[in-house]
């Protein structure tokens, strides 16, 4: 699997625990912004901007083009 599927991958991964989460509990902004140490959703915001951002440059690299 090529490293732009497997982020695709874990994206989507996350994208499902979130969602998840959020119809069984619900998701307050705090929850996504700031959660507290030790809350599922404590690094989800950083994590999944950066697999997209690496996203980004993969398909940048992959067209030629300067992001």
């Amino acid at each position: 699997m090529s490293e732009r599927q497997e982020l695709i991958k874990k994206m989507m991964e996350m994208q499902k625990m979130f969602m998840d989460y959020e119809h069984k509990h619900g998701v307050e902004m705090e929850d996504y912004f700031a959660a507290e140490k030790g809350h599922p959703l404590e690094h989800y915001r950083q994590e999944y901007r950066d697999l997209a951002m690496k996203l980004v440059d993969i398909a940048h690299k992959e067209v030629g083009s300067r992001p």
